[in-house]
């Protein structure tokens, strides 16, 4: 990231002073320098509909399941963080960086995200705020409705993803905890 000092890693960087008054899970998942893993449980739901099904084929999010093992592991460079999630029922890949604009982006396979991050109540709440197709930015009511929290349950980090679209519904929604193994 640019402007991002040796000391600071993503997401620190991305909330400045609103950092500190995060839960101590989520300090330790999204904070740091090194590399880590989190491993745990996601209860994954969406519609079944075909469109939903090759929606979820093409970003490599997992098919829906209860209860599917679940291990992240974050690997982190001086550009951003490289996020594998691997689910019972299908592996996620996504590269997670700074913009110029100071908002988070992810690349998700063909699509790009940016999100503002909202710290509160000891979690990190991600707003949608646009996305690109191959570069091209798509209109926001094509996006539908998007929640995201990382947060805490206790000692473990939680959290949860719902995505819905118009004309589909909700296509995908994960939901669960993981111990965080940051060698701590």
């Amino acid at each position: 990231m640019r402007g991002m000092t040796r000391d600071e890693s993503l997401f620190p960087a991305l909330l400045g002073p609103a950092w500190a008054g995060l839960a101590a899970p989520v300090r330790r998942a999204h904070g740091g320098r090194g590399s880590i893993a989190l491993r745990g449980q996601a209860d994954v739901v969406g519609t079944d509909s075909r469109a939903a099904r090759l929606l979820r084929q093409l970003l490599g999010v997992p098919a829906p399941g209860p209860a599917q093992p679940l291990t992240v592991e974050i690997e982190r460079d001086g550009d951003g963080e490289r996020w594998t999630r691997r689910f019972a029922h299908g592996r996620m890949r996504s590269r997670l960086s700074a913009g110029p604009d100071r908002r988070l982006h992810e690349r998700l396979g063909p699509v790009l995200l940016r999100f503002r991050l909202e710290a509160d109540g000891g979690a990190i709440h991600w707003h949608l705020l646009g996305a690109r197709l191959l570069g091209l930015p798509l209109p926001r009511r094509w996006l539908g409705h998007v929640l995201a929290c990382s947060g805490a349950e206790g000692d473990r980090y939680a959290f949860t993803v719902e995505a819905s679209l118009p004309g589909i519904g909700r296509w995908i929604g994960y939901r669960g905890t993981l111990e965080v193994d940051d060698g701590a």
